[in-house]
């Protein structure tokens, strides 16, 4: 069977497109965050006889994809086709056509064959067609999305940013966008063996840090620190997420204070917990720290970059909200339950949630490394935050579930004890005030059109 996705990119030309897909991380990019895919040997970028081999997990199975690209033309067209896998046969042509009146047709074309069998019976055509429409519709409007945000800064210098915390849910997606729009990402990494070109080392439990090795980067983004979830939070765990951050953010404020001719800026990882319980009150990043262990947690955090700012380096402190992805953080844990249609609201349902899309986060980040008038405390949520029984239902619309089941205020207590009260029972309603001021553009501000993005539900 054959099957073909087209996009129009008016505003990017084929060769710019291309390239975006020679960069390191443009796979990552391009796979759906609902899809546990893992990159098991890459050798090669896209050119003839590059090959990858990947593990793609598929509810309780997973199975091995061995891949081998052929008939490379720049700017113009390259195949990926199956060595070995799950399919008969796969092909997969990248075109990149000239558009007429300028810009880009994206054309992806498969020709494929199901496996024997069984399993060739039970993925039909149909079945299959309707997969690879999700598919292509996620990755072309990701691709949209990204070749914009890069545009924007097109004209200015390319970065070399170093990130602590790059193997979380921000930092990999982070990472990946920001390869794929020619910068340079040094990792932080507490693995000795993983230092190189790109790895720096540092353990913030022992206070060491290659401060030296981060003189040639432009800024650093900090976003390591002990989960707050999951777990209830007993006395040692209260302290390790609470030391973890102090530390880490200590020591890299002062390895930037005292390295000379180092990074002169630091985007340090903050929360919205830092305002505390404030029910229906609307929260601009003027408004006073509010009560509670994470409110304790955000104000000793945001202060532990003291020293970077007294040095005078720019910081930012990105009071982040739930990051919506499937691939971890509040949604992915909350999706199973959904999924089964025994979701609902948590206690009144009244509390706010201040949420932002995963891929306009890691936009917001882009827009504090280049706009110099961000500095402080910028709120990293979406213009118009929820309650919960609204986010609730909006989740059950996406999936096509039943939001009935409420869990009790009672229930989530005695289940998780303060953390369960902080993080589910409160509430906040944050909005993005020095994002918009900026000019920061939302492309996901309806919290529905983010989960049908990020969940692949969005309508035909």
């Amino acid at each position: 069977m054959r099957f073909t996705y087209r996009t129009e990119l008016p505003a990017h030309e084929p060769t710019a497109v291309f390239d975006w897909h020679e960069r390191p991380g443009a796979l990552e990019r391009l796979t759906p965050p609902w899809g546990e895919v893992e990159v098991l040997h890459r050798q090669g970028g896209i050119r003839d006889g590059a090959e990858i081999t990947l593990r793609v997990h598929r509810g309780p199975t997973s199975f091995k994809w061995e891949l081998r690209h052929r008939d490379y033309e720049h700017g113009r067209q390259f195949r990926d086709e199956q060595v070995s896998g799950p399919l008969k046969s796969w092909l997969h042509t990248h075109r990149f056509l000239e558009r007429e009146g300028g810009g880009t047709v994206m054309e992806d074309e498969i020709d494929l064959e199901p496996p024997l069998g069984a399993a060739g019976a039970a993925l039909g055509p149909a079945f299959i067609e309707t997969e690879l429409e999700r598919l292509f519709r996620f990755r072309h409007r990701r691709l949209f999305t990204d070749l914009t945000r890069h545009a924007a800064f097109a004209d200015r210098p390319r970065l070399t940013v170093a990130i602590t915390g790059a193997s979380g849910l921000i930092g990999q997606s982070l990472m990946h966008f920001l390869t794929t729009g020619g910068h340079r990402v040094i990792r932080l990494v507490r693995n000795s063996q993983e230092v190189g070109e790109d790895a720096v080392f540092w353990n913030p439990a022992t206070g060491e840090i290659d401060a030296q090795a981060l003189k040639g980067a432009d800024a650093v983004v900090h976003l390591a620190g002990t989960p707050i979830a999951p777990g209830r939070w007993t006395d040692d765990r209260k302290k390790s997420i609470l030391g973890s951050r102090i530390r880490g953010t200590e020591l890299i404020a002062k390895a930037l204070a005292e390295v000379s001719g180092g990074p002169r800026l630091l985007v340090s990882a903050s929360a919205v917990g830092f305002y505390g319980d404030r029910g229906k009150a609307r929260l601009e990043e003027d408004a006073a720290s509010g009560k509670g262990f994470l409110a304790e947690v955000c104000r000793a955090w945001e202060g532990a970059t003291a020293a970077a700012e007294r040095a005078g380096v720019r910081v930012v402190h990105m009071r982040t909200g739930v990051v919506l992805s499937p691939a971890g953080g509040a949604l992915g844990q909350m999706l199973l339950p959904f999924k089964m249609g025994v979701g609902g609201r948590i206690g009144s349902g009244r509390q706010y949630m201040s949420w932002i899309d995963l891929d306009d986060l890691v936009g917001l980040f882009q827009h504090a490394l280049y706009d110099e008038s961000l500095r402080g405390p910028v709120n990293a949520t979406a213009p118009h935050p929820v309650t919960n029984a609204t986010f609730s239902a909006a989740l059950g619309r996406a999936l096509g579930r039943p939001t009935f089941i409420p869990v009790p205020a009672l229930a989530v207590k005695a289940a998780f004890g303060q953390l369960g009260t902080e993080a589910l029972l409160w509430g906040q309603r944050v909005v993005p005030a020095k994002a918009l001021e900026s000019g920061f553009e939302f492309f996901y501000e309806g919290v529905e059109e983010s989960l049908r993005f990020q969940l692949g539900k969005e309508p035909s």
